[in-house]
């Protein structure tokens, strides 16, 4: 992988960055953020909890950038990610909410290692130039992909491919991807540490059985 983004990589991430941005920066209360976030444990604050139909891992935020966080629930809320369930749960958000959730979820972000992890697969060369070489991404408003769990990697981009998410930016790069091209970059991605983690749920008489 070359030490410089090529003309093309740099332009798909800022294009993503566009893309992805919202508002300028506002901070997210997470003290606020865990108090209303107890249906969002249900999922997201247990380790290898599964989606039901389809069936894929619920992805790892703690580690992720509070900014891609909050956008991903606006998708959800304004219909631009298609999931019935979080579209319902995030209906019910208000901007302040959201901030103040995607402030608890993701804890203190990953810091970049600096350390190529070694050879980066050629289907995902493109893909470091925004997240990574070693999963972890350029700037706050990308998602930190290291050691998120490849089956929720492959389900995310199989929905940019199909449209169940909207990113202009990143429909385009997953219609040039084979099933194979997919399967590598999760498993790339996925295997790379420092890694996402899950939530610890609060320790309640429910949740010890």
């Amino acid at each position: 992988m070359p030490g410089r983004l090529s003309i093309a990589a740099l332009a798909v991430c800022t294009l993503a960055g566009t893309a992805w941005a919202q508002e300028p920066a506002a901070h997210g209360d997470a003290r606020h953020g865990k108090a209303i976030s107890y249906t969002c444990l249900g999922c997201h604050g247990i380790e290898g909890y599964k989606n039901a139909y389809p069936m894929y891992s619920v992805p790892k935020l703690e580690g992720q950038n509070p900014e891609y966080l909050a956008a991903a629930l606006h998708g959800y809320r304004d219909g631009d990610r298609a999931h019935v369930t979080m579209h319902s749960q995030a209906s019910e958000l208000s901007d302040q909410d959201i901030l103040d959730i995607a402030a608890y979820f993701a804890g203190k972000p990953l810091v970049p290692t600096g350390k190529a992890p070694g050879s980066v697969p050629q289907a995902a060369t493109l893909c470091v130039s925004c997240h990574g070489q070693d999963g972890v991404a350029i700037a706050p408003m990308y998602p930190s992909l290291a050691g998120q769990h490849p089956d929720y990697l492959v389900r995310a981009l199989d929905e940019y491919r199909k449209g169940g998410r909207k990113n202009p930016v990143m429909k385009g790069f997953a219609a040039t991807l084979k099933d194979q091209d997919i399967a590598v970059i999760a498993q790339y991605f996925g295997g790379l540490a420092p890694s996402l983690s899950t939530e610890s749920r609060p320790y309640t008489w429910l949740t010890a059985h």
